[in-house]
């Protein structure tokens, strides 16, 4: 009995020992931001998000007079009959993809290079260049959508469509049903391509900092990797550990088994 006491004891040490050592992981977002000024500007609000290969824009265009700015515009196409239809009176709403080089191919205009330039730094170059030709037109320009994963310890891991170009982190997270209580938030990983090359930057998510960050807005293929913290990690290995120590019990009891009923069936012998 004394033995079984000693033995409790030390299990609820043990309980005590480890909620002592778990409060070191905060869950508390932006804990110092009462100390911030954050009226200045939280995460760049002058962010504007750069096109670049691959994205698919909605390009259109109008005027006081529709049939005038027409010509700009890609045929919309029925594409039950797959057959033209007259854009006369109605804007094109079809889509333009950029190529490889940063290009775009447009009606009358041909090839314009949009590659590094924000959808209005497009809409004044396309209004300066038909201004040429039409009276005061009207161009609209947006991105169609674009894709960021968010993986590891979230509540609902993927790829998120954003169809919006001012898209922060916290917008990744809220798509992503937020951290689970594992989620490490002081070493969140984000991994993006700049000039063909990946980089890899830690975000610290307790840390109001990261409001005033460039990194705050999230870019087209961006990735968000959210780490394990130490709590999940031991609880893996005790449950790895606890596994393969079930299993060799197992496989010591099969095998005495095995032998007790062979020495049976000799004693009977």
């Amino acid at each position: 009995m004394r033995k079984f006491y000693i033995m409790g004891a030390i299990a609820i040490a043990s309980l005590v020992m480890n909620s002592c050592s778990t409060s070191k992981d905060s869950l508390t977002y932006f804990e110092n931001v009462d100390v911030m000024e954050v009226s200045k500007g939280i995460g760049s609000n002058d962010y504007s998000i750069k096109i670049v290969p691959n994205d698919e824009l909605k390009i259109i265009i109008t005027s006081q007079m529709p049939e005038a700015t027409a010509a700009y515009n890609l045929p919309l196409v029925n594409y039950a009959s797959s057959t033209a239809v007259s854009t006369k009176n109605t804007p094109s709403i079809q889509t333009y993809m950029v190529d490889k080089d940063g290009d775009i191919t447009m009606p009358i205009l041909g090839k314009v290079h949009v590659e590094g330039k924000t959808t209005n730094e497009i809409r004044d170059m396309l209004v300066k260049e038909i201004s040429k030709d039409v009276k005061d037109p009207f161009v609209d320009v947006t991105i169609v959508g674009f894709k960021v994963n968010v993986l590891g310890e979230v509540k609902d891991p993927g790829t998120k469509i954003v169809t919006k170009e001012r898209y922060s982190i916290l917008d990744a997270l809220a798509d992503a049903k937020d951290l689970t209580e594992y989620g490490k938030r002081d070493n969140v990983l984000l991994i993006r391509e700049e000039g063909g090359t990946k980089k890899v930057v830690r975000l610290n998510l307790n840390d109001a900092k990261l409001l005033e960050s460039s990194y705050f807005y999230l870019q087209q293929n961006d990735a968000i990797y959210v780490e394990a913290n130490t709590i999940k990690q031991e609880n893996s290995r005790y449950n790895q550990n606890n596994g393969f120590k079930l299993s060799v019990v197992s496989t010591i009891v099969s095998a005495c088994s095995v032998i007790a009923s062979l020495i049976i069936a000799l004693v009977v012998k």
